[in-house]
């Protein structure tokens, strides 16, 4: 078996889909879009492509290894993004050819079912009550908000106030049988992420998620972690386990690889038995489109220590496209107690729409990442 093409295709709302076919009739998808600049993403897996061509597509770590090191100037989110895609890529064929889900292939499942969380609330969240309420009713147990939307350096006493009581009014509406996690998005200094974080703890979340930049992890996480009970999590923005290693000794408990972003299912896997050394649990970033979420399926049904999985149905992000738009067995991703069964289809147990996505792609356009201000016009993080 050798491979023939790879293809990348950019579709709505914000997500890249790579196809790897072969000689032999069997094609595998796999996502890796870096929302903001998948086209970018897009012309690092036609480079890296090229060493795929006419190769055995069943030498999975042999790839990932030429992939992530055959270049003098190695990582980075754009070359990892396109790793992971084709990682997921290749998965999905060897798990095609053993007419098995990836899952059996990593060593079998560990669990039946798959707790999963819904976003509320948006860039700048409102209506949390409305929101929370409905995601009970669609059966979710846990959900997920942003802290707040652009915020100064030093936020005053009513900001830090106003943070407080969208968390109370989420916690009061899910009642205490119910989780959910608070993403600050690096959006805020050190200084105020410990101020915010103890302005919400008394309401309890499952976990506070980014406190701060990745570039200052190294100097205010492990601050930040003996600061509270409340565990904190990080990881969207690392990309391998050389990443995670220092965030994992600063006493960051849950980790968030990205499987679309930190070298696919491969590296994620690699990443939380690195975690697992340090009594920490995984809960995989994606708030992206399908294929993503059938990726991290398949290693949360494999994986000891994992504790949730984001998906993206009904996200504020979704507005020009959704989760099963280009899915064939939409019946995959059924979420039902808050929970997604075991995929028993091969691969990555989910069927692409290929006209769907063709369709789209031919529309072009491109999703970019937001530009904020401050009240002063000075820059703001988004």
């Amino acid at each position: 078996m050798r491979v023939t093409e790879v293809e990348t295709f950019l579709v709505a709302p914000r997500w890249m889909f790579v196809k790897v076919s072969t000689d032999a009739g069997v094609a595998g998808w796999g996502e890796g879009g870096l929302e903001g600049a998948a086209d970018v993403t897009a012309v690092a897996v036609a480079v890296l492509a090229e060493q795929l061509i006419g190769a055995d597509p069943r030498r999975i770590e042999d790839h990932w290894q030429r992939l992530t090191k055959g270049g003098f100037y190695r990582g980075g989110p754009a070359r990892s993004s396109a790793v992971a895609a084709l990682d997921q890529a290749l998965w999905d064929i060897v798990g095609r050819c053993h007419d098995a889900a990836v899952h059996e292939l990593l060593g079998g499942p560990v669990r039946d079912r798959v707790r999963v969380y819904g976003w509320v609330g948006g860039d700048s969240p409102r209506d949390l009550v409305e929101a929370v309420t409905a995601q009970r009713k669609a059966g979710m147990t846990a959900v997920k908000m942003n802290a707040s939307a652009q915020l100064p350096p030093i936020p005053s006493a009513a900001e830090v106030a106003g943070v407080a009581d969208r968390a109370g009014e989420v916690r009061s509406a899910l009642g205490p049988d119910h989780d959910f996690a608070v993403d600050f998005h690096g959006r805020v200094g050190p200084a105020a992420a410990r101020r915010l974080i103890a302005a919400i703890e008394p309401f309890d979340p499952l976990f506070i998620e980014e406190p701060v930049l990745p570039e200052h992890n190294h100097t205010n996480l492990r601050q930040l972690v003996d600061s509270t009970a409340v565990p904190i999590a990080t990881g969207e923005r690392l990309y391998s386990r050389t990443d995670f290693l220092p965030v994992l000794q600063a006493g960051v408990r849950v980790v968030q690889p990205d499987v679309a972003h930190a070298g696919g299912i491969s590296e994620v896997r690699r990443i939380a038995a690195l975690a697992e050394t340090f009594g920490a649990v995984l809960a995989p970033h994606c708030p992206l489109g399908p294929l993503a979420l059938a990726a991290c399926l398949q290693v949360d049904f494999a994986t000891p220590n994992f504790l949730i999985q984001e998906q993206s149905l009904g996200i504020h992000y979704n507005r020009t496209a959704e989760l099963l738009d280009y899915v064939a067995n939409p019946e995959v991703f059924t979420f039902a107690d808050g929970h997604v069964t075991r995929p028993t289809g091969p691969g990555l147990g989910v069927e692409i729409d290929e006209a769907a996505v063709r369709r789209v792609h031919a529309r072009g356009g491109q999703w970019r990442t937001p530009s904020w201000d401050h009240a002063d016009g000075s820059f703001a993080e988004w």
